[in-house]
Formats: C-alpha cells, structure tokens, sequence
C-alpha cells in the first residue's frame, strides 16, 4: 500500500499495525516513494566463539557404542553375546 505524507501523519497508527502484520507500507511524497515502513526486529546478540572452552571435558571414548546398546537395536541372532 501507499500512503502519502498527510495520510501516513493522520493514521500512524493504523499504518503500523498493517507494516506489522507483513503488509507492504509505502510512504510517498507528492506521489514519489520516499520511505517504506516494516516491523521492528530485535537483533540477535553475536555468538562468541569459544566461550565454553576448558568448561567441557569429553570422555575419550564418548563415540563408542557399548555391544549391548547396538544389540538392542537389531536382532540379538546378528550380534551375539
């Protein structure tokens, strides 16, 4: 939608509501585009690489499947005990 400078100072509000609910709001003047009107997105905080260093210890055979947690998942004929 396109709104011109007079339109857009008198129904704000309403302008608002429809930018937040993903309508397209143009703000024009003497019929020239000169402003586009969206919602407000709160940024994200950056990530900081690293912050869990020296916090996490993994066991040295954490990507070891013990026989029997394996077995579980198949027929015990394929994997014997």
């Amino acid at each position: 939608m396109i709104a011109n400078m007079h339109e857009a100072k008198t129904h704000f509000s309403r302008l608002v509501e429809r930018a937040v609910a993903g309508e397209d709001v143009v703000i024009a003047k003497a019929g020239k585009p000169v402003a586009r009107l969206v919602p407000y997105v709160e940024q994200r905080k950056a990530r900081v690489p690293g912050r869990w260093k020296g916090k996490v210890e993994m066991a040295p055979d954490f990507d070891e499947l013990p026989r029997d947690v394996l077995a579980s998942f198949y027929e015990s004929e394929i994997f014997p005990t």
